[in-house]
């Protein structure tokens, strides 16, 4: 059964001694089972943002250890810092990563929250999903007046805790425990030192806005039901606010983006730039505090090559350098994409598997030439599809940028993102097809001494059977998919480049041809007829289709290269 994964996100109110953040960190560190991912911590904000992953239960003991440790060693009383706060564990929200609900990460958060009242003493509202009213949704009407208010607003009987003491604590403050979706914590530069324009720029920018006022005298004009007016900004699901860096030297827009599929990364820093101009400050660059999607990042790289009118059919890795440079995100350090994306700090964490697609060509030549049954045909017959499938995407990539052909970029750009689509579930298929085979001989393996035994083993095979008969259909379904893609290039992509059309069509079809003798052999001898008619239907198809749209294609070829 697949495990689920929650990520939890600690903001504590100590970002400038070094041994004090150690212990924090290696009181949540010390529990067996959860990643450490990431520690930022901030001078000038005076905060460390901390982000843990793992199963829920052992991501709340270990947020619980980090919590007493915090109220052990942090004093409120003395804190200073640029960044919004009410306590020394300010927030603490949990994430859904993997395999869990909302709802249950709910119910997990609101856990979270008694343990930390109980047994951290320390006073505890939830907010965002986990909260139990509404008004207690936003984290900023929770935290308003910061510590230096909480008591006066703990006075008050609407503002009690959701757990823990209901007296102000004046060493720990409050904690803010939620449940949310993923928050992209980032900040833009500026080449000014003004928190004012900083401001003036988040003002402009964030959901919220600015409060109505009179453009003479500055003072508010309330609304028809006298309170304050607001005018709403230009970008939803973002929060901001400007302020100063001692430490780099220049003024921040700080934004929260609490929804990047409304206001993605890219969108924010562009909508910075222009209200920037506008008030004649310019965006030197940007920063991610914390950990970002990797969809945020390939989304961020599409968006500026197609700004640039480029192709963005292109490798990950590529479209990660292009967010990055075009974000300015090296601007005060060098940004790491192993350590600040979410799914590759976790793959770092838990332990990269060995896959047949990360040899090189020769290892992996040599691995499937040796004694070893596997990789065999299936994966073989996957890799084949998937070269085809590269060479359409090349063919695309090469007309995108082909001189005189500019009004077609967009064709052939989205050209480009379909062939490699299809390369990269065929490149997974590769490592698929060999699980599926081990799964048999795992099966095989199993002991058949009793009746009980004899039964579970037989069990075992059936699942492993059909497994190994549903993955080599896939890659014949995929390589059929990406002759479409192999076919549009041959007829409408640059002349020069048919040829390499022509060796993608024959090797995708070399792809379905081979992973049909896979179907075919897995299905001799299964006891589910009627699955294996139904497969065997579709398998012949498939085949079928790929051979006319190959004959079809290499027509197209000869004819332009005659």
């Amino acid at each position: 059964m697949p495990t689920p994964l929650v990520e939890c996100v600690p903001n504590f109110s100590e970002g400038r001694d070094p041994t004090v953040i150690k212990q924090i960190v290696d009181a949540a560190s010390s529990v067996e089972g959860v990643w450490l991912l990431d520690v930022d911590p901030g001078k000038a904000t005076n905060r460390t943002v901390v982000t843990l992953v793992g199963p829920p239960e052992l991501v709340v003991e270990a947020a619980v250890r980090l919590a007493k440790k915090c109220a052990e060693l942090l004093d409120m009383r003395g804190h200073k810092g640029e960044h919004p706060r009410f306590g020394a564990l300010d927030v603490c929200p949990l994430v859904p990563v993997a395999d869990i609900t909302m709802e249950e990460t709910v119910e997990w958060a609101r856990k979270l929250g008694r343990r930390l009242g109980e047994e951290a003493g320390l006073t505890v509202y939830c907010y965002e999903k986990a909260a139990f009213t509404e008004a207690r949704r936003n984290l900023a009407d929770v935290r308003e007046g910061e510590y230096e208010g909480l008591s006066a607003r703990m006075a008050k009987p609407d503002h009690q805790p959701d757990f823990g003491p209901a007296t102000f604590n004046a060493r720990s403050g409050a904690t803010a425990v939620g449940a949310r979706d993923f928050l992209v914590a980032y900040n833009v530069n500026l080449n000014t030192t003004s928190t004012r324009r900083a401001n003036a720029i988040a003002f402009d920018i964030r959901e919220k806005g600015r409060e109505r006022r009179d453009p003479v005298t500055y003072k508010l004009l309330p609304g028809p039901d006298g309170q304050p007016e607001w005018i709403p900004g230009s970008l939803k699901a973002v929060k901001a606010i400007g302020w100063f860096i001692e430490e780099f030297g220049i003024a921040q827009v700080s934004i929260n983006l609490t929804d990047i599929s409304v206001t993605p990364v890219h969108v924010a820093f562009d909508e910075c730039v222009k209200k920037g101009e506008a008030r004649g400050v310019r965006v030197t660059g940007s920063e991610l505090v914390g950990l970002v999607p990797l969809r945020a990042m390939l989304d961020a790289g599409r968006y500026f090559l197609h700004k640039q009118q480029r192709s963005s059919g292109v490798s990950d890795a590529e479209l990660i350098k292009i967010a990055v440079k075009s974000l300015g995100l090296d601007d005060l350090y060098r940004f790491k994409p192993e350590e600040k994306i979410i799914e590759y700090a976790l793959a770092a964490k838990r332990g990269k598997p060995k896959r047949l697609i990360d040899l090189s060509v020769e290892k992996f030549v040599e691995e499937t030439a040796s004694e070893s049954p596997a990789p065999g045909g299936g994966s073989i017959a996957a890799a084949m599809g998937a070269m085809g499938a590269a060479l359409a995407t090349m063919v695309a990539n090469l007309s995108s940028h082909k001189r005189g052909w500019d009004a077609r970029w967009k064709e052939f750009s989205d050209a480009a993102e379909r062939g490699k689509a299809h390369h990269d579930r065929l490149l997974a298929l590769v490592d698929e097809d060999t699980a599926a085979f081990n799964a048999i001989m795992a099966a095989m393996g199993l002991p058949k001494a009793t009746a009980e035994e004899k039964a579970t083993r037989k069990a075992a095979m059936n699942a492993a059977t059909r497994y190994a008969i549903e993955i080599p259909l896939k890659v014949m379904e995929e390589c059929l998919a990406t002759m479409d893609v192999v076919k549009a290039m041959a007829e409408t992509g640059n002349p020069a480049s048919v040829s390499d059309a022509g060796v993608g069509a024959l090797a995708v079809r070399a792809g379905v041809a081979g992973a049909y003798l896979n179907v075919r052999i897995n299905c001799g001898g299964f006891d589910d007829k009627a699955f294996v008619a139904e497969v065997s239907a579709r398998a012949a198809a498939v085949d079928a289709k790929a051979a006319e749209l190959e004959r079809e294609i290499l027509a197209i070829v000869s004819s332009k290269i005659r």
